[in-house]
C-alpha cells in the first residue's frame, strides 16, 4: 500500500509586491493569520528597534558592520538600503526550512524579487498587486491620514515606477475589493503548493502505487 507519508513537498518563497496603498501588507497579514503552513520572512536590519518589536520576532536587529560582514560573507538573499538603514533576507534558516516543507512569505519590492530570482529561482512563487486605477491607489494613500500632499505625491511617483515592473511576476492581480483579491491570491498559493517538481515525494508514491504484487 502507498504511504501518504511519502508525500513530501519542498517549501516555496511567496513573494508579494506592490505599490504603496495597493494592499500588499493587509493581504500578507491575512495570509499568515488564515494559514498556519507559510509564516513570515524575518529580516535583518540596521534600524534601531521600536517600542514592542521583538529581536528575532519582528526583525533581526543588527548593526551596520555587522550588516555589511552578512553582504561580504554572501549571507543574504536579497538586501537593500531604504530611507538611512538597511534590510536583508538571511538565507539560512530559509534554506533548511525549505527542505522541511515549510512555506515563507516575503513582503518586498521589485528589486528584492529580482535578486531572490537570482539566488533560488525554483523556489519562487511571486505575486503583484496592482490598484484598479490610479486615482483610487491615491485615494487610498490619502484616506489613510499619515502623509502630508508632498510625501503622497513622492509616494505616486515611486508607486508609478514600481507599476512599471508589473510584468516581471508570474501572477498580477487587482485589488478592487480585499476580500476578492486575497482570495485569488490564496489559491495562487494553493495551487503552487502542489505544482509536481515541488512534489519531492510523488516519485516513490507513484512507484508504489503501481507496483504488481
Amino acid at each position: 500500500m502507498a504511504n501518504a507519508d511519502a508525500l513530501h513537498r519542498r517549501g516555496l518563497m511567496f513573494i508579494l509586491s506592490s505599490p504603496s496603498g495597493a494592499g500588499k501588507t493587509t493581504i500578507a497579514h491575512r495570509l499568515i493569520a488564515d494559514d498556519p503552513e507559510i509564516r513570515p520572512s524575518i529580516s535583518a536590519t540596521t534600524r534601531p528597534i521600536r517600542e514592542g518589536e521583538v529581536d528575532g520576532v519582528d526583525y533581526h536587529f543588527v548593526d551596520r558592520a555587522e550588516f555589511e560582514r552578512m553582504i561580504a560573507d554572501d549571507e543574504f538573499y536579497e538586501w537593500a538600503h531604504v530611507f538611512g538603514h538597511s534590510y536583508g533576507t538571511p538565507k539560512a534558516q530559509i534554506r533548511d526550512g525549505l527542505k522541511r516543507g515549510e512555506d515563507y512569505l516575503f513582503d518586498i519590492d521589485w528589486q528584492g524579487t529580482q535578486q531572490l530570482y537570482q539566488k533560488d529561482r525554483q523556489d519562487v512563487v511571486s505575486v503583484f498587486i496592482l490598484p484598479p486605477s490610479i486615482e483610487e491607489l491615491r485615494r487610498r494613500l490619502e484616506a489613510r491620514g499619515q502623509d502630508s500632499p508632498e510625501v503622497i505625491d513622492a509616494r505616486m511617483d515611486r508607486a508609478r515606477g514600481e507599476i512599471s515592473h508589473w510584468a516581471e511576476y508570474e501572477y498580477v492581480v487587482v485589488n478592487d475589493d480585499i476580500e476578492e483579491c486575497f482570495h485569488k491570491v490564496r489559491e495562487i498559493l494553493h495551487a503552487e503548493r502542489m505544482e509536481r517538481t515541488r512534489q519531492t515525494g510523488l516519485i516513490g508514491f507513484v512507484r508504489e502505487l503501481m507496483r504488481r504484487d
